[in-house]
């Protein structure tokens, strides 16, 4: 396989490495400050704190003694705590606490009580996950929730549906169907007819006026999600698709139905991008999708995603909506996630599920070209898994580190230097295992 194809020019290159750093950079400063703040309220002291590894550009040190610095290597960080024998809390530095008085090796990593060495180490996931909700809360007020009666907040960007439906439209019936409550509007769309255009009776400055344009979930590209069919093929957001193999679609509903059918045959889609009609011909792929229930369906899927041929009227979320809202994101993509994993492991899925650095940049890369706040909201979804990723029970990780001080606090002693060196190192191992995977998956599956 030709790697150099997965990016297909330098300029893209370049601008897939920048996302990738910015969105790795936020997340690994957070995850790591996480542990340094914990860390520093319960009595740990710091000795270094790196954004980055390898060579050191650029440093300082604080006055709590914690030197702050920047290295060459953008792919990671670390909090090394006064007393560690390594950046990865892997071992104890004998020789730094030799000679201390237990007030000073209070102020170290393995001189301090079990507790809080537990809360420094769980803080660095838990932090990834506070800026997930953070990031969603935000994205919340940013949006704003749909509000009755259904009002026309702006046009979609399709080509030919400009000058049809106005901002502060509300609308009274489509297709001669009186419009329901929001609640009820994806039901209502079922029962419309299955054609393109249809006539909507709209309440316009105090009178009511006929307007004739799109159904209201015609086949146009909502969205595109990196890493797809559609991405691949260059299809873009506005893209009105027409026809599919010479088949009139209407609807998304159509759409779904064509991809569905073809068994993941080659299809060639008729677009309207800006009033120029164009065929782009494409392979649709087999994806695994998260059911409510916690399983997976296999589909062909191409990798857009529809909408409304408007925005609809919003209002302001309460602090209330919002911040349920930001952990229910949360909550959803740490279920799914762990739904994908342990299917992957029982084989209902494939693994190539699982995607490693260069899938992740190369996602990075795609949100980032969608806009900022696509490229937010993938910043908020992968500072989720990391933070999942680093709580699983392998030493090395956050998560193996946990279960040895929760041993200890069993057992009332640590484990054996010579258990934590073979733990240590199988972990290790494992770690190692998985970015191989994922690095093989990003090459070779499709």
């Amino acid at each position: 396989m030709d790697v150099t194809g997965l990016i297909p020019d330098f300029g893209n290159l370049a601008f897939t490495i920048v996302a990738f750093v910015v969105a790795l950079s936020i997340i690994v400063f957070i995850h790591e400050y996480g542990h340094y703040i914990v860390g520093r309220w319960t009595g740990i002291k710091a000795d270094v704190f790196s954004i980055g590894i390898g060579p050191v550009l650029l440093k300082r040190m604080d006055k709590h003694g914690t030197q702050w610095q920047i290295a060459a290597f953008p792919v990671g960080g670390y909090v090394k705590f006064r007393g560690d024998a390594n950046a990865a809390s892997a071992g104890v530095d004998e020789g730094a606490i030799a000679g201390l008085t237990p007030e000073e090796r209070r102020a170290t990593m393995p001189g301090a009580p079990v507790w809080a060495r537990a809360l420094t180490v769980a803080a660095g996931p838990v932090f990834n996950f506070v800026l997930s909700v953070i990031i969603f809360f935000g994205m919340a007020y940013y949006q704003g929730i749909a509000t009755d009666p259904l009002t026309v907040k702006q046009m979609a960007p399709i080509s030919g549906v400009e000058n049809t439906l106005e901002p502060g439209d509300e609308i009274l019936s489509i297709a001669g169907l009186p419009t329901p409550e929001l609640a009820e509007f994806g039901a209502y769309v079922e029962t419309l007819p299955d054609e393109s255009p249809l006539d909507y009776t709209v309440l316009r400055d105090g009178a009511e006026v006929t307007v004739t344009t799109l159904h209201p979930y015609p086949a146009f590209v909502g969205s595109v999600t990196p890493q797809t069919a559609a991405a691949d093929a260059g299809l873009e957001r506005g893209d009105l698709i027409l026809a599919v193999n010479g088949a009139r679609t209407a609807t998304f509903e159509d759409l779904r139905a064509f991809v569905g059918a073809g068994d993941g045959e080659p299809l060639t889609l008729t677009i309207n991008r800006g009033g120029e009609e164009m065929d782009v011909e494409l392979t649709p792929r087999r994806m695994d999708l998260p059911l409510p229930d916690g399983g997976f369906e296999t589909r062909w899927l191409i990798g857009i995603g529809g909408g409304l041929i408007f925005e609809p009227a919003t209002r302001a979320p309460s602090v209330g909506e919002a911040f349920t809202g930001g952990v229910e994101h949360v909550r959803y993509i740490i279920t799914s996630s762990l739904s994908g994993l342990w299917h992957m492991i029982t084989g209902a899925i494939s693994s190539c599920n699982l995607r490693g650095p260069i899938g992740i940049a190369e996602t990075s890369g795609a949100a980032a070209s969608q806009g900022v706040p696509d490229f937010i909201w993938f910043i908020a979804v992968l500072s989720t898994a990391v933070g999942l990723l680093n709580l699983f029970p392998i030493p090395v990780l956050d998560g193996g580190h946990l279960v040895f001080h929760a041993y200890e606090a069993v057992v009332g002693r640590p484990p054996s230097d010579r258990a934590m060196r073979v733990l240590l190192a199988a972990g290790l191992a494992v770690v190692l295992a998985i970015m191989v995977l994922g690095i093989t998956n990003d090459l070779f599956c499709p």
